[in-house]
């Protein structure tokens, strides 16, 4: 035990420092620290929760990347139709990192009620759909079967359940109107086998899951036809240089689309929350650092007594200064503990009791998200404590302007 670390001890475990003016003022300065990081982690840990949480639920739907054809149409519907012939299909292993590729088409249709209607788009899905996306959201029913024949079984929205008063179990007419309006309509009678909610509104309020095959008989399109293919990726953060391979390696008269893209109002939304994230941690780290520095200047002013006696004694400024900052040291790391134990322990119950609600027609969450990784928090301890201890280097160098002699004298 070297000789700076034994006198701040003593400074520490002593009856006048517990009773001290300076007492208040240090219990401030810990404070500080341990709603800092309170305030930290929980910013850190929804932020980034809300943020993966919604870019999960709009990647279960469109997948990460889409190959579609090239044309004007900006409607919810399929219009031209892609072979599932393809050297990228249904394994696209000229390009790394890609998860799975499925087919779909899209259709719109009405469904008919006898006192009302309501707009829907069939989002058809074959036996290649990888169906781990979105079985999270189903709260009723089960999964549709496309594995074998082509069969009625779709999955609908809690929104259009609630809204069109279906139950699992019931049938509904849903009717597509053909491009010559002198022909009557085509119809297909719709088994409810499941209940979902993405908590999406322009997904629930829209798309009913269905099979893909009353698409393409509709359409007319061949047999072995799809209106589009949905890339899932295994990193999002390398989405950009993902499409760009995929658009190299297939067709010229096909086209990509990343997710990004085609939703980029809700991205640049949750981008802005990364944002807010710095600012919260600048302000925190700029608070809990200045209170410290104003619990060191206290307690090298009540402390210059001690101070001239110890270089009265030959010690260096250096050296004292270490006493000081070892104090510092002991204080920042108290307040980090009580910060991590309080602000875990809110996290976790969240994460676990989803205690805080939100609404999902804002948020698009019915909870707070929580995200919680061993290296951000590492991270954020590390950081905290680097700095505050960096900002007290400053007040620590008053020490050196300190005389010896006026010092002792100090009352």
């Amino acid at each position: 035990m070297n000789f700076e670390y034994f006198i701040a001890k003593r400074i520490i475990d002593s009856k006048a420092y517990k009773s001290s003016i300076s007492a208040p003022i240090i219990k401030i300065g810990i404070t500080a620290i341990a709603l800092g990081i309170i305030v930290m982690m929980i910013a850190i840990a929804t932020g980034i929760g809300l943020q993966q949480k919604i870019r999960e639920k709009v990647v279960a739907f469109n997948g990460h990347i889409t190959i579609s054809n090239f044309d004007k149409n900006n409607s919810q519907e399929s219009v031209k139709s892609i072979s599932k012939k393809q050297e990228f299909y249904p394994n696209f292993t000229q390009v790394k990192g890609i998860k799975h590729i499925q087919g779909v088409a899209t259709k719109s249709g009405i469904i008919r009620l006898e006192n009302d209607f309501e707009h829907i788009v069939i989002k058809g899905v074959g036996d290649d759909y990888n169906w781990q996306y979105i079985k999270e959201y189903l709260v009723e029913g089960r999964l549709p079967d496309y594995s074998k024949n082509r069969n009625q079984e779709v999955m609908i929205s809690q929104y259009l359940a609630e809204r069109l008063e279906f139950k699992v179990g019931g049938k509904f007419n849903t009717y597509f109107p053909k491009s010559d309006l002198d022909k009557p309509p085509s119809i297909i009678t719709y088994n409810v086998v499941g209940i979902y909610n993405s908590g999406f509104k322009d997904f629930d309020e829209l798309y009913v899951i269905g099979d893909i095959r009353h698409i393409i008989r509709l359409n007319k399109w061949p047999k072995e036809s799809v209106g589009n293919f949905e890339i899932f990726i295994d990193d999002f953060n390398d989405i950009e240089n993902k499409s760009i391979e995929v658009y190299q390696n297939t067709p010229s008269i096909l086209n990509t689309e990343t997710v990004t893209r085609k939703y980029s109002g809700v991205f640049e939304w949750i981008n802005i929350f990364s944002n807010n994230i710095y600012a919260i941690i600048g302000i925190m780290i700029l608070i809990a650092g200045i209170n410290m520095i104003t619990a060191l200047l206290v307690l090298i002013l009540e402390r210059t007594q001690m101070i001239g006696i110890l270089k009265a004694l030959g010690s260096s400024n250096w050296s004292i200064r270490k006493v000081f900052l070892y104090n510092a040291t002991y204080l920042i790391i108290i307040g980090l503990f009580w910060g991590n134990l309080i602000g875990l322990g809110l996290l976790l119950i969240q994460k676990y009791f989803n205690i805080i609600p939100l609404n999902p027609e804002e948020y698009h969450v019915s909870s707070v998200p929580v995200y919680l990784s061993v290296f951000y928090i590492l991270a954020l301890n590390i950081g905290t404590f680097i700095l505050c201890l960096l900002m007290l280097l400053i007040p620590s160098y008053i020490i050196t302007r300190i005389s010896p002699v006026k010092a002792i004298r100090f009352d």
